[in-house]
């Protein structure tokens, strides 16, 4: 990917981009999936628009385009509609020959969404998902500040909980050794379980540690008596650190180990040089639900006085609305049963 369109998705997504960069489209493709890019450029090359794409495919309901975190636009405001409209343009020509049945979307503000939908061709129209493919809520926190600062920010309860693992002796460090990799693996089995969540299969984490670089996706493991009880899959991209996935054990859940794993990725992303700790989803308000209580509790731990950022959720572009309607009354008949 050439330095302009990185500099250009990193300056334009709220969350630093990564799910628009190379290194997730090359890992998608490893994954077996389709994917394509489209961009769109003013009159010195630089880029205005920009779409990394996979291609989904659902049985019976068949093919559909997926665009995590984008398209990226530059301020909607300096954007003349002749851009937006060639993007889109070919986009949908592009979703045609590839005969996706519709294109799942995912703009980073309410304006970007607005430019997209005016901008489509009569026939062609665009509904809210049904279900949202990345967080509509994540919290990510200003980490420029000193160690200090940034401690001094966070709940008391947060505070007294990192340095209670650290009394208790929890050694944090990263690595990506085969046996680390298979620690990780097995504890997001462990949390599965124990916590009635979905996880992607083994294969898909391993593929990911083969295809992404060692310095940008990274396991933090925690270990407690010499086992490992926690780990933390963290990214690193451009001034951005993002917290993917956690896993903890069973076993020695009471010295606190995802506390210490956190404010240790925060040091580190600190001194390679990024600003910004994205922690991801979050629901705060009265949305939520149980299963999200717990899990915002604890980053909003973090940095209670910062607020979350909120994006419009994902909208589909509907190509085909036969195979679109299949998609829905399929969905549909799967909650129910």
């Amino acid at each position: 990917m050439e330095k302009k369109f990185l500099d250009f998705i990193q300056k334009n997504s709220p969350d630093g981009g990564f799910l628009q960069s190379e290194y997730w489209r090359k890992f998608q493709e490893s994954w077996g999936r389709e994917t394509h890019t489209i961009s769109a450029s003013d009159d010195d090359g630089n880029p205005m628009v920009f779409a990394n794409i996979i291609k989904h495919t659902l049985p019976v309901a068949g093919d559909y385009f997926y665009v995590p975190r984008g398209p990226v636009i530059e301020n909607f405001k300096s954007i003349s509609n002749d851009k937006i409209k060639k993007f889109k343009n070919d986009l949908i020509n592009l979703a045609g020959e590839r005969k996706a049945g519709w294109i799942r979307i995912e703009p980073s503000s309410e304006e970007d969404l607005k430019a997209i939908r005016e901008n489509l061709p009569i026939s062609n129209k665009m509904k809210k998902s049904a279900v949202d493919m990345q967080p509509r809520e994540i919290l990510v926190i200003d980490i420029s500040k000193s160690e200090e600062d940034i401690l001094a920010g966070m709940k008391q309860k947060t505070r007294y909980n990192i340095r209670l693992a650290e009394k208790k002796g929890v050694k944090i460090f990263a690595s990506r050794e085969e046996k680390y990799i298979d620690q990780f693996c097995r504890l997001v089995k462990v949390t599965s379980v124990r916590d009635k969540i979905r996880s992607h299969p083994e294969n898909y984490y391993r593929k990911m540690f083969e295809v992404i670089p060692g310095d940008i996706l990274k396991i933090y493991i925690a270990e407690y008596e010499g086992k490992t009880i926690a780990v933390n899959l963290v990214l690193f991209f451009g001034k951005t650190a993002t917290y993917m996935h956690g896993a903890s054990d069973n076993e020695h859940r009471n010295v606190m180990a995802p506390y210490l794993l956190q404010w240790q990725s925060i040091l580190d992303a600190k001194k390679i040089g990024c600003e910004k700790y994205d922690f991801g989803g979050v629901k705060t308000g009265n949305t939520g639900g149980r299963s999200w209580e717990g899990i915002t509790k604890f980053k909003n731990g973090f940095a209670p006085n910062t607020d979350s950022i909120q994006f419009p959720g994902s909208y589909d572009i509907i190509m085909k609305p036969a195979k679109y309607s299949l998609y829905r009354t399929l969905r549909k008949i799967k909650r129910i049963i």
